[in-house]
């Protein structure tokens, strides 16, 4: 069995246009609100932090009603393209209302910008489960690790394709000293991203067909569900796998706690405590996500040999320890030092050890019909965790020392191995080698 590594890239087309989108939203909303608007940091905070909140409704709902919904499309395909539809549209709305404040200022328009900006957290939480759960629909349950270190990649390299426009267009020498930038440009550029990914993904990718036939080889190999059916033929969770994913959506909460405390502040950090610059914070923290990168499909070669459980608890060991390190590091040095980016490299590639294998991890527990539900309940528990974290990491610098924020990180991330250790579900099954390759090389 070989994983169709054109295909995944395909349907990983679909993540490429979400965090291209979330990487421009959380770099340009901020400035609109605080630079146009002049909302002071609570205000603007309240407003970014709504994604988080209504994602923890929006993300297991639209996941659960994508289960359910059959059409001639599929299931996931209609709401990919309805919420991307929405959202290119309302998102290029924004910086109009934007410019014509700046030129006109006045309440009603500041009202018609969050309630827009609203409506468009909207369109796209309709439509991130079921492109996350497309993944796992298409893919056999013993190849999701590598398929999800390659819709992460895709991910990432959104992202990336983002920060390289940006970069383009709004270089320091136009906008340095600037009253008003004009980010219409860059709005419409991103939104044609997105419409093309998501238009080549239904152009390439039949997803009827291809779930039916992911459905008639997991019925071949019954040894791959978890779930159970009932006396009405409805699924259910045997109480023991219902408590590893228990144990695992807590996992999640908690790795998500400490790494995202971290990131978070890592900047505001480094400045109190080292007494550095955004440049050199900026720079460590794309080290990290550039061993992540670099990262992601060999983690996802090495957790199907070693199983995803086994990957994942060696990198909360690393992840915890790079943490310890980095509490050492940024005490003892005045300045960011290759050491510093050597031991972010290494973060990034724990994160990537964790990241890759936990929600194929999540929807291994469930049954065909529910991966839509089950991937909703993996982003109420990182979400959830991305909510909270910020504000008790931020209190706590502020109550005791900034100094706190590492070592924060790294208890977090270790109470995570202990509720993994009580995970004893999720793996794939790795089949013995009887002159057969066990899903370890991956074909075009």
């Amino acid at each position: 069995m070989k994983l169709n590594t054109k295909r995944t890239f395909l349907v990983g087309l679909a993540f490429l246009s979400i965090c291209a989108f979330w990487q421009m939203y959380d770099n340009v909303i901020p400035l609109i609100l605080t630079n146009t608007f002049h909302l002071n940091e609570t205000y603007s905070g309240a407003i970014m932090a709504a994604d988080n909140v209504l994602a923890l409704f929006l993300l297991p709902l639209f996941g659960s009603l994508s289960d359910k919904k059959e059409t001639k499309i599929g299931k996931r395909m209609p709401f990919i393209l309805f919420g991307t539809g929405a959202a290119v549209i309302l998102m290029n709305i924004l910086p109009i209302l934007d410019n014509s404040y700046y030129q006109t200022p006045s309440g009603s328009k500041i009202a018609i910008f969050v309630v827009v900006l609203g409506a468009l957290l909207v369109a796209m939480g309709t439509y991130r489960s079921p492109a996350v759960a497309l993944m796992p629909d298409v893919t056999p349950k013993p190849l999701r690790s590598k398929a999800n270190a390659i819709i992460n990649l895709m991910g990432a390299v959104g992202g990336i394709i983002y920060l390289a426009i940006a970069a383009v267009l709004y270089p320091n020498s136009k906008t340095a000293g600037v009253a008003h930038v004009d980010y219409q440009i860059l709005f419409i550029v991103v939104a044609a991203i997105m419409f093309v990914a998501v238009a080549l993904l239904y152009i390439f990718i039949k997803e009827p067909k291809l779930t039916e036939e992911n459905r008639k080889l997991e019925e071949e190999h019954p040894e791959w569900n978890l779930a159970e059916e009932d006396a009405s033929g409805n699924e259910t969770l045997p109480k023991d796998v219902k408590r590893s994913l228990g144990f695992l959506l807590a996992s999640i909460a908690l790795w998500f706690t400490g790494y995202n405390a971290v990131t978070t502040w890592f900047t505001t950090y480094v400045s109190v405590v080292m007494g550095q610059g955004l440049g050199g914070a900026s720079t460590c923290l794309l080290v990290a996500t550039a061993g992540a990168i670099v990262s992601y499909i060999p983690i996802g070669n090495l957790a199907s040999k070693i199983g995803r459980r086994k990957t994942i608890m060696g990198g909360i060991i690393l992840l915890s320890v790079m943490f310890a390190t980095g509490f050492i590091l940024t005490t003892t040095f005045k300045s960011i030092n290759a050491i510093m980016f050597v031991s972010f490299a290494v973060v990034g590639l724990a994160w990537a050890a964790i990241n890759v294998n936990s929600l194929p991890m999540v929807v291994e527990m469930c049954k065909g019909s529910d991966i839509g539900k089950f991937t909703g309940y993996y982003y109420t528990a990182s979400m959830a965790a991305q909510i909270i974290t910020p504000i008790v990491a931020g209190t706590l610098m502020r109550v005791i020392s900034y100094k706190i924020l590492f070592i924060y990180g790294a208890i977090f991330v270790l109470l995570s191995y202990l509720t993994m250790t009580q995970v004893k579900h999720g793996d794939q099954k790795v089949e013995a080698k009887k002159g057969l390759a066990a899903y370890e090389d991956m074909d075009d």
